[in-house]
């Protein structure tokens, strides 16, 4: 693989839908969920037919409960989500949706609609779960670039003399653009979807989120220990050969491997997300789109910047020398 010729190609993709994220992010933001940023999620399920959600809206409106946001789910229910909600205000909402249904109020199994779940996280608890996964995904960078620059500490010697090498902390900086890419691209699309249809982020969108970081890791650190030990060989044997052209015989090893082991796992979410419950749909589409963006930056993100990197430095080096 010429890494060298169409070193500019691999970046257009990851280039687009990363600026794409960033706009996304920018303009519509995340829509935290109740365990973000506090309030109350009341879900309810109709066995009959089901009301028209504008008749949810104006007969809920009377009950003084600031923003409420109401979502479909099937054909069969609604999500409710709004402030917290004292027991009285729980059981009048209980009791109007029990009037749409045409049975009697004020019990959580009413007439034809029945109460499936009823959750109320407090705003201060939100905001710390919000910050506790802010400081889990920084020390997730922190410790990946310590740990590459420690694993790949004797890589930068691995080159004849007189050839500029990738120092092994460059390693670890690619590895964090890269990942950066791989939790940008799903946040991009949830601040979409929040926008279009009320997608909300939630816990387990964090910890899809720290999932990813942690199999897109292990994929660019596979391309990596192959690129190390094509350099360690070429010591050994004395072969010069271009560090673009190393690059592009270690992707060529490791490809197949990589997009085998994630499309594996891509299968199984899939099938988690088409069959599985409402409740993790989201989550598996977050691994879903981090997993197919986590194994395209390891083979065609990660890989060509070391490239760029290092044809950057020798050619600052060559300026130096002849100054």
């Amino acid at each position: 693989m010429n890494i060298a010729k169409n070193l500019k190609y691999f970046f257009i993709l990851p280039g687009v839908l990363s600026l794409a994220a960033v706009i996304a992010l920018g303009v519509w933001g995340l829509r935290p969920g109740i365990d973000l940023s506090g309030g109350s999620l009341l879900q309810v399920t109709y066995s009959a037919e089901l009301p028209p959600i504008e008749r949810v809206q104006a007969i809920i409106k009377p009950l003084n409960l600031g923003e409420v946001r109401i979502q479909q789910v099937n054909q069969t229910g609604y999500i409710i989500r709004a402030r917290a909600l004292s027991n009285d205000e729980h059981n009048q909402v209980v009791a109007v949706l029990g009037g749409l249904a045409g049975g009697a109020s004020g019990a959580a199994n009413t007439g034809s609609v029945h109460e499936d779940q009823f959750t109320t996280v407090g705003p201060t608890i939100g905001a710390e779960l919000l910050q506790k996964a802010w400081i889990a995904i920084v020390l997730v960078v922190l410790c990946t670039i310590v740990f590459i620059a420690f694993a790949f500490r004797g890589v930068s010697q691995t080159l004849p003399a007189g050839r500029q090498a990738v120092q092994s902390w460059k390693y670890g900086i690619v590895a964090i653009v890269t990942l950066l890419h791989d939790i940008l691209i799903p946040a991009g699309l949830f601040a979409a979807l929040g926008h279009f249809v009320g997608a909300e982020v939630d816990a387990l969108f964090i910890v899809a989120l720290l999932t990813i970081l942690g199999i897109s890791i292990n994929d660019t650190i596979v391309v990596f220990d192959r690129i190390r030990e094509n350099l360690r060989i070429n010591e050994d044997r004395g072969r010069r050969e271009e560090f673009d052209e190393v690059v592009g015989r270690s992707i060529t090893q490791t490809i197949v491997r990589s997009i085998n082991t994630s499309m594996t796992v891509v299968i199984v979410l899939a099938a988690l997300y088409f069959f599985g419950p409402e409740a993790t749909k989201y989550f598996s589409l977050t691994l879903i789109v981090g997993m197919i963006a986590g194994t395209y930056s390891s083979i065609f993100l990660a890989s060509p910047l070391l490239v760029a990197w290092q044809q950057f430095s020798s050619a600052r080096s060559r300026t130096g020398q002849k100054k």
